[in-house]
């Protein structure tokens, strides 16, 4: 009788692990110019999510981005997401950074709002990103700006990448390629 009452119980906490799993595509965020960005609508492809910040010694990233965006964009999205969390190296607003992004890398990849990636304050994207309770693959947190998370065309996290990885690694290629 125990056996049966101690699996009622395994089944039930089983069943509310699953149901705490959110699905990507329920997400949004803003845009950098303030539309809605509706994840449902990139089904079918590959999305890489990256903190973004203009003052950053990675910031020279924006450039690898650009052409990792060109280069796969029939498969790929890409969301350069801006964050001033990590050493206040994003004081700029949304105007600032977007033509900071155009005149100086060439940006055309999607840009979101100002965010917050960690703390008390973190937007429900992150939140997912970084919580295996709410993506069902890994928990992490943002160490620093460009880190990236790879999500596949379900809709399901991947990956995720610390900003010492280049945005066309290998590691990352061989996954977009997949």
């Amino acid at each position: 009788m125990n056996f049966l009452k101690t699996l009622k119980y395994m089944l039930f906490f089983s069943a509310l692990n699953v149901s705490a799993q959110q699905s990507f595509y329920d997400l949004t965020i803003n845009s950098i110019d303030g539309e809605l960005i509706n994840f449902n609508t990139f089904k079918g492809k590959k999305i890489l999510v990256v903190n973004v910040a203009s003052n950053c010694g990675f910031t020279s990233q924006y450039k690898a981005l650009e052409d990792l965006s060109q280069q796969y964009k029939d498969s790929l999205v890409i969301l350069g997401v801006p964050c001033n969390q990590f050493g206040g190296q994003e004081p700029k607003n949304e105007v600032e950074i977007i033509e900071f992004c155009k005149s100086n890398y060439g940006v055309t990849f999607l840009m979101s709002e100002k965010v917050h990636v960690k703390g008390k304050n973190q937007h429900p994207l992150y939140s997912w990103l970084t919580n295996k309770k709410k993506n069902g693959s890994s928990s992490s947190s943002v160490k620093w700006n460009f880190q990236k998370y790879l999500i596949d065309n379900n809709g399901k996290l991947i990956n995720y990448f610390y900003s010492t990885t280049s945005p066309t690694s290998p590691k990352i290629t061989s996954i977009i390629e997949q």
